[in-house]
């Protein structure tokens, strides 16, 4: 306390006070102000300067896809009330690396965010339990479509401001492999798609994205923000252990519509029919190479010289 008595001190002792309390300070901002009293009929307000800087924090946003599980072999129009679902492999893929780069200092904080049916709530918390810290559910009645998804996540985007948007580069049951390209084209941002490497430098602001191509592999510099898809050879999905589970239960997950994010649901596709490819005929084991010749000039139709020329 300084001034309290009915003896004022001086400045000069004053000033040491105030000194005092500057070097006391330690990794909170000293505020101290002083009163006006008669003898001191100027406030005076000083503020302690921090010693240590409060550090910047960056939001990961991770969007996750419910999908019939990949054991299970659909056709169009199928019953799925009965059938089992499960989220995404390459949005699980996705998810561990948004955990992995938090778990390593590099962001304070992962959203998970899906899109769809009611039902969608528990892939969400599949998502909590891996270890995202919140989720967004954005309610939908019908089929969604890639560029309704990627508007739906720019709106989103807009709303959350995250470092870094981390989606899986497909989902198994279309295989569209068009939402990342088409939010990072709506949002402006650089995008690294096909992930199999991530290295992040917060203090540049860019990230390192290595990308599987047909010919190799392709190294990508992007700044901040920016867009990742994942591919299979990223990481290893954790699995979500039981307390990690029951902890879900009481995390947040804030929900929205369409009409909230400002977002017209439509779309210029129809799905007609999904077929299986034909089955192959098994294969057969001759005997000599004269029935290997009788059926190369009968069953496969080549010619004289072509059968010769194969059994040489």
């Amino acid at each position: 306390s300084v001034g309290h008595d009915n003896n004022p001190p001086p400045y000069t002792q004053l000033a040491e006070h105030v000194l005092l309390a500057q070097q006391c300070q330690c990794r909170f901002q000293l505020s101290l102000t002083l009163l006006l009293t008669p003898d001191y009929p100027i406030p005076i307000t000083i503020l302690g300067k921090q010693t240590e800087q409060k550090k910047e924090t960056m939001k990961i946003m991770v969007a996750i896809k419910r999908v019939v599980d990949y054991a299970v072999k659909i056709r169009s129009g199928v019953e799925t009330q009965n059938v089992k679902m499960s989220m995404n492999p390459f949005c699980e893929i996705a998810l561990e690396e948004a955990l992995r780069i938090k778990e390593a200092g590099m962001a304070s904080e992962v959203v998970a965010v899906t899109m769809g049916l009611k039902q969608c709530v528990d892939t969400l918390r599949t998502g909590l339990a891996m270890g995202a810290d919140r989720g967004i559910h954005v309610e939908t009645s019908g089929p969604l479509y890639p560029l309704s998804v990627a508007k739906l996540l720019r709106a989103l985007v807009e709303v959350e401001k995250p470092g870094l948007l981390i989606l899986g580069k497909q989902a198994i049951d279309d295989d569209c492999n068009q939402t990342g390209q088409m939010v990072a084209g709506l949002l402006n941002w650089p995008q690294g798609t096909f992930a199999s490497k991530v290295v992040l430098d917060k203090e540049k602001q860019i990230v390192t994205v290595d990308r599987e191509v047909d010919g190799g592999l392709e190294t990508l510099c992007l700044d901040m923000p920016a867009v990742i898809t994942t591919d299979l050879r990223l990481n290893q999905p954790r699995y979500a252990t039981l307390p990690n589970i029951m902890k879900a239960k009481s995390k947040a997950i804030k929900k929205f519509t369409p009409e909230d994010l400002n977002v017209e649901i439509k779309s210029d596709i129809e799905e007609v029919q999904v077929t299986e490819p034909p089955k192959r005929k098994a294969g057969v084991i001759l005997s000599s190479v004269d029935e290997l010749i009788d059926k190369l000039k009968n069953e496969a139709h080549l010619c004289a010289d072509q059968a010769v020329a194969s059994k040489e």
